[in-house]
């Protein structure tokens, strides 16, 4: 890569949603904004060789304003053309508010969840559309196809590109919120591949949560994702060793984990819980800190973590938090009891295809001495496991469980 390569590159990584944010505002119009952005970078390819502007991102905005002005007047539509109601607003140089109106847009709860997902990847993080494919396991003309019927959805709803008013803001912020931590867990554990993280894409949403908690830094729940985001990010460089080989988190290497990310996640839960009943992000951003600030796995607050699940399956009662609450069960009460939680579980349609459930119930039968009926969960698991390193473990799981099962099926033996 070229020295002008690289600082497109880095231009790109750093500016593409102010670009964006700053674009619309002229062409109300999210492919021709999107498309006089990206006419923006190929230009700063040859322009920058005579030198690198000091400021890449005014240089940016304004050959992506200069473009849409023009493909504006060219079709001689600059206010027919106007496809997003948008409040009226100074000029001046965009700022994070900007960004955040288009992160609050690209999340609107008119859209569905996918297309709130695909959006903000696409305009937001500027991830291109084959990595949102890969990221989804979709195809591509898939996603395409799924990005441009959430364009058009956003102009035929007329969603606006403005801050909510505050009788909208508890809506808006929760789907905001809910895409940022998608887009972190997809990042955090990849659904394909043979690698466990992506992590580019989990930094992206830390960024985003970044973004929101700077303009919004009185929201306890925008206070708890960022802390839950930060959490989960200190351990990546200690969630696989040098083989790629998935580590428990009682493996983990707790010396290497982020301790600033860790003590400035601590800051952000007390602030999250302070004030009133918690909200889910806040609740699970206390779990999660409670183990990241063990000092040893053996010395977690399991009895804390119980009552903190039983919280938050009281204000979020989803089937996918009563099964990390019975992995908890099992650390306090043992695995039995946790089992028959877990069995109870498998009767919820909403767990239909979800690879973790037969993977805890595997553990928590292992535990129990139960090989064989382990050994069917852990195929089971292994039929639904996202990427190589899940499956890689899994499957020595199983071959250990099959080893302890051939060796006592064949009994003792003889001396001759």
């Amino acid at each position: 890569m070229t020295p002008v390569e690289a600082a497109v590159a880095e231009a790109h990584r750093r500016e593409w949603a102010a670009l964006i944010a700053a674009t619309v505002r002229i062409t109300r119009d999210l492919d021709l904004a999107e498309e006089c952005v990206q006419d923006a970078y190929v230009t700063a390819l040859d322009a920058w060789e005579r030198g690198v502007p000091d400021r890449p991102g005014a240089w940016l905005t304004v050959a992506a304003r200069h473009n849409a002005l023009e493909a504006l007047r060219r079709a001689a539509v600059l206010r027919s053309k106007l496809h997003l109601l948008v409040e009226p607003e100074e000029a001046g140089p965009v700022g994070y508010d900007d960004r955040l109106r288009l992160v609050f847009l690209c999340c609107h709860p008119a859209l569905a969840l996918e297309a709130q997902v695909a959006l903000t990847l696409r305009l937001v993080c500027g991830v291109p559309t084959p990595g949102i494919a890969g990221a989804f396991l979709v195809s591509e003309p898939t996603m395409a196809a799924r990005i441009t019927r959430a364009k058009k959805r956003v102009t035929a709803a007329g969603i606006p590109f403005r801050m909510p008013s505050p009788a909208e803001l508890p809506d808006a912020l929760d789907a905001v919120l809910t895409v940022i931590y998608l887009l972190f867990t997809t990042g955090h554990t990849a659904p394909s591949g043979p690698a466990l993280t992506e992590n580019d894409l989990a930094e992206r949403a830390l960024d985003l949560a970044r973004l929101l908690h700077a303009l919004l830094p009185g929201e306890r729940e925008v206070k708890g994702l960022l802390a839950l985001l930060l959490t989960g990010h200190a351990r990546r460089a200690t969630r696989t060793d040098s083989g790629g080989r998935l580590l428990l988190l009682e493996e983990q290497d707790r010396s290497a984990w982020d301790r600033d990310a860790i003590a400035e996640a601590h800051e952000l839960v007390v602030g999250a819980l302070r004030g009133g009943d918690p909200g889910r992000f806040a609740l699970q951003a206390a779990i999660a800190a409670l183990h990241a600030t063990a000092p040893t796995y053996d010395e977690t607050d399991w009895e804390q973590i119980l009552i903190l699940y039983d919280e938050l399956l009281a204000r979020w009662p989803s089937p996918v938090v009563a099964l990390n609450r019975a992995v908890a069960v099992a650390a306090v009460s043992g695995p039995a009891t946790a089992l028959a939680e877990v069995e109870e579980l498998e009767r919820d349609e909403r767990l239909a295809g979800y690879r973790y459930l037969p993977a805890v119930k595997a553990d928590l039968l292992r535990r129990l001495g139960r090989d064989g009926v382990a050994a069917a969960a852990y195929e089971q698991a292994i039929g639904l496991a996202g990427n190589d390193a899940e499956r890689a473990f899994l499957t020595a799981r199983l071959t250990e469980i099959r080893k302890i099962t051939s060796s006592r099926s064949r009994g003792p033996s003889r001396r001759r």
